[in-house]
């Protein structure tokens, strides 16, 4: 059963982190001289911009349900390369913005967690019941689903952000194939992800963010504890 409280931080922790991770990939592009995403109005921090209804809602409630780490995705963010002086070194750039601004808010979740812990005494920070849960839930929370954001979306499947550095490093001449496989890669993986753990009892996915992600949290956090 899902607690209330865990459901709030949840959902106040993921929105933020789809929302900030894809206006920074059209930020990026329109630093870069790609108009795109500002006509699309895709620069905007609102959520009903960049919500999609299975990646945004329907899966991270489901991974919930199953007890499995939080992710998920949001509407790409459209941009055209052929705006970048270099397409291929442009591509990378965008790719890694998204990445780069859930690392950013992972940080600052742990930075305020620290602070607070080495600020304010241990009853003061249990007295009241909203510090507490902002304290010891949201924090946490928030950093670490930022981290499985970024963790998840550098996985070189596409349409993954990962994907725009394997095709940095691979050789032109492979790209046309490696394009046309994009449209059916995503699919396929995303039911690796529901069923493999379900049919085989293992969850890979799980163990690459544990050994990522929760790695990386546990960095972050020790210094607060």
């Amino acid at each position: 059963m899902i607690s209330i409280p865990y459901l709030i931080c949840s959902i106040l922790s993921f929105v933020p982190a789809i929302v900030c991770h894809e206006a920074m990939h059209g930020f990026a592009a329109f630093k870069l001289g790609d108009p795109t995403a500002q006509r699309a109005g895709r620069l905007s921090l609102n959520p009903l911009k960049h919500i999609d209804p299975f990646g945004t809602v329907i899966m991270p409630l489901l991974l919930m349900a199953m007890s499995m780490p939080v992710f998920g995705y949001a509407k790409p963010v459209p941009y055209n390369p052929a705006y970048f002086k270099d397409p291929r070194k442009g591509d990378l750039i965008v790719g890694l913005a998204g990445p780069a601004a859930n690392l950013v808010l992972a940080i600052v979740g742990a930075v305020v967690f620290t602070v607070l812990g080495l600020v304010l005494p241990v009853a003061q920070l249990v007295q009241n019941d909203l510090f507490y849960y902002f304290y010891t839930m949201f924090l946490p929370m928030f950093s670490l689903i930022n981290l499985y954001l970024m963790f998840f979306n550098l996985l070189p499947i596409p349409p993954l952000d990962g994907s725009s550095i394997f095709a940095f490093i691979l050789p032109k001449k492979y790209l046309p194939q490696y394009y046309k496989v994009q449209q059916y890669a995503f699919p396929l993986f995303m039911i690796v992800v529901i069923l493999v753990p379900y049919v085989l009892h293992v969850n890979p996915i799980g163990i690459y963010l544990d050994a990522t992600a929760g790695n990386v949290f546990d960095l972050l956090f020790s210094f607060g504890r």
